[in-house]
C-alpha cells in the first residue's frame, strides 16, 4: 500500500511568532502577580499587572504591523485580558484588604470578575461583527477591560502613596470594585485612543507630555498613576456627556 502524502509542514519566521510570545509573557506576569499577591509583596504584583497591560497594548499591534495575526492569536490575547485584568487584580485587592470580611468580599470579587468575561466577550463578539468595516467607532461600550483594571486598583495606588496599609475601609473598596465590573458591563460610552489623531504642528508637544508623563510614572509612580485613573475617569464623564442625545434626537439601544 502506497502512503498518503504527507502535508507539507508550514514555517514560520521566529519575527512572527513575536507577538504571541508578548501574550505568554503577559499572561505569565498575571500568575505572577497572583503569586506575589498570595505572598504579601503587593507592590510587585501591581507592577507586573502594569507591565501585562503594556505587554496587552503591544501584542496586538505588532501581530497587525507584521501580518501574523490569527484566529489562534486572538483566542490567546483574549484569555490573557481575563487573566491580567479579569482575574488578577481583585484577587490582588482582596488578599491585600479584604480577607478579614471572606465570604462578602469574596462575592465583589465573582461580580468584578464575571462583568469582565462579559465585558470582553462582548467585545469578542462585536469585533466580529464589525469585521471588514472601514472606520473605527471613537467610543466603546463601557469601560474596556484594561480601564477596568486599572480603576479597580486606584484604592491600592492611594494607598501606596501615602501609607503601607489599606487608607479606605474594606465595606468601601467592596462597592467600588462592583461598581467598576459594572461600568465595564454598562452601555456607557468610553473614548476610545485608538481613533485619536495629532496635528503635524502639535506632534512635538504631544510627545514632550508624554515624556513627562512617563518620567513622572518612573519618578512618582503611585501618585502619577493616582492623577491618571482619575484623569481617566474625568474623561468617560466627558465621554459620556458628549454623546447624550440631545432632546430631539431618538436614541438606539
Amino acid at each position: 500500500m502506497t502512503r498518503p502524502p504527507r502535508k507539507p509542514r508550514k514555517e514560520f519566521a521566529i519575527v512572527q511568532l513575536l507577538p504571541n510570545m508578548l501574550t505568554v509573557a503577559a499572561i505569565c506576569a498575571g500568575v505572577t502577580a497572583i503569586r506575589f499577591g498570595v505572598d504579601g509583596n503587593y507592590e510587585r504584583a501591581v507592577l507586573l499587572i502594569l507591565f501585562a497591560a503594556v505587554l496587552d497594548g503591544l501584542d496586538g499591534r505588532l501581530a497587525r504591523a507584521l501580518g501574523s495575526d490569527s484566529e489562534m492569536g486572538a483566542e490567546l490575547d483574549s484569555l490573557a485580558d481575563f487573566l491580567n485584568f479579569g482575574v488578577a487584580p481583585p484577587l490582588l485587592i482582596y488578599f491585600w484588604a479584604l480577607q478579614d470580611m471572606r465570604s462578602a468580599a469574596w462575592i465583589s470579587v465573582l461580580v468584578f470578575t464575571v462583568c469582565c468575561v462579559v465585558r470582553l466577550a462582548r467585545f469578542n463578539a462585536t469585533s466580529k461583527a464589525d469585521e471588514g468595516a472601514s472606520k473605527l467607532s471613537e467610543f466603546f461600550t463601557g469601560v474596556p477591560a484594561p480601564a477596568g483594571a486599572m480603576l479597580v486598583m486606584l484604592p491600592m495606588f492611594a494607598s501606596f502613596a501615602v501609607a503601607d496599609t489599606p487608607i479606605f475601609p474594606g465595606p468601601v473598596i467592596m462597592i467600588y470594585m462592583m461598581a467598576i465590573g459594572l461600568l465595564m458591563i454598562s452601555r456607557i460610552p468610553t473614548w476610545s485612543f485608538k481613533t485619536t489623531r495629532v496635528s503635524r504642528e502639535n506632534v512635538k508637544f504631544f510627545l514632550v507630555g508624554f515624556v513627562a508623563v512617563v518620567a513622572a510614572v518612573f519618578t512618582f509612580a503611585w501618585t502619577t498613576l493616582v492623577i491618571l485613573c482619575l484623569a481617566y475617569v474625568g474623561v468617560v464623564i466627558w465621554g459620556l456627556l458628549m454623546r447624550r442625545p440631545k432632546p430631539d434626537e431618538p436614541t438606539s439601544e
